[in-house]
């Protein structure tokens, strides 16, 4: 069965699509993430991804095995009923704190990395040298900024 989507919905998934393309994600992992997101449905089943989508059963397999690999889907079922239910999990903040987790554990490697460049490369060093700075500033101003956050979030609810 074909997911019903407005036209306004199915240029808002390509450019969604597009963005996550460009973002990293493959094509097709790309347009099911942005289906989840855009759909008025906040749950497919396989048939309806690959049916709405137009691509192959594998290719859509695939996808959805690599962005429940990445964290990015996940699928639930209902009694009575074997088919699983897939889902985005791009909008949940434990996962925004994840990556910022990552981008710390990265800087931590581009620091041993710099320490170990050669002096003659400086312009590539200073690049590099810029971007461990930066990550340290987000360092120092995130939690702040989380905490503002949340303090935002208590008035408006």
């Amino acid at each position: 069965m074909e997911v019903k989507l407005t036209q306004k919905q199915k240029e808002l998934i390509e450019r969604f699509g597009v963005f996550m393309e460009r973002a990293g994600s493959a094509p097709v992992q790309a347009r099911i993430i942005a289906l989840l997101m855009v759909a008025d449905n906040t749950e497919f089943t396989f048939d309806e991804i690959y049916n709405t989508l137009k691509v192959s059963k594998s290719a859509v397999s695939n996808a959805i095995n690599s962005l429940m690999l990445l964290k990015k889907v996940e699928y639930h079922t209902k009694p009575g009923d074997r088919k699983r239910y897939f889902s985005s999990r791009l909008v949940q903040t434990e996962d925004f704190a994840n990556k910022f987790g990552e981008l710390l554990e990265i800087n931590a490697i581009l620091q041993e990395v710099l320490a170990q460049r050669p002096k003659h490369t400086k312009a590539f060093n200073a690049r590099m040298q810029k971007a461990i700075d930066f990550i340290e500033f987000l360092k120092t101003e995130l939690p702040d900024l989380y905490k503002k956050w949340e303090k935002h979030q208590k008035n408006n609810h």
